[in-house]
């Protein structure tokens, strides 16, 4: 348990969540979800909501969007940009690993 007493973890395989899983996972209500969705800030949705599904990239996403906006009291947009930042860190790294060229 995380010191907020919610639940950390990460999925290990690209099952899919239901949008009630995802807000469950993230400790919101579905109407955040769907709201960054519409808004575009998490997760690529499709035109019907019954047929959203979420992988853990999604997840990890869209727990960082609720720490930056619950944490710092980040507008979505910001928190959206942070971890826009913070994903291609991570994919900058993977690359430096990748060839050779990181220290870690």
């Amino acid at each position: 348990m995380a010191a907020n007493g919610t639940a950390k973890g990460e999925l290990i395989d690209e099952s899919a969540l239901t949008l009630e899983e995802l807000a469950r996972a993230c400790a919101v209500e579905t109407e955040w979800v769907v709201e960054h969705i519409e808004s575009g800030l998490l997760a690529d949705g499709s035109r019907y909501v019954a047929n959203w599904r979420f992988t853990s990239r999604d997840l990890t996403r869209a727990r960082r969007l609720c720490q930056f906006e619950r944490g710092f009291e980040a507008e979505p947009e910001l928190a959206a940009l942070v971890a826009d930042l913070l994903e291609e860190v991570e994919r900058l790294k993977g690359r430096l690993r990748a060839a050779g060229l990181s220290s870690e």
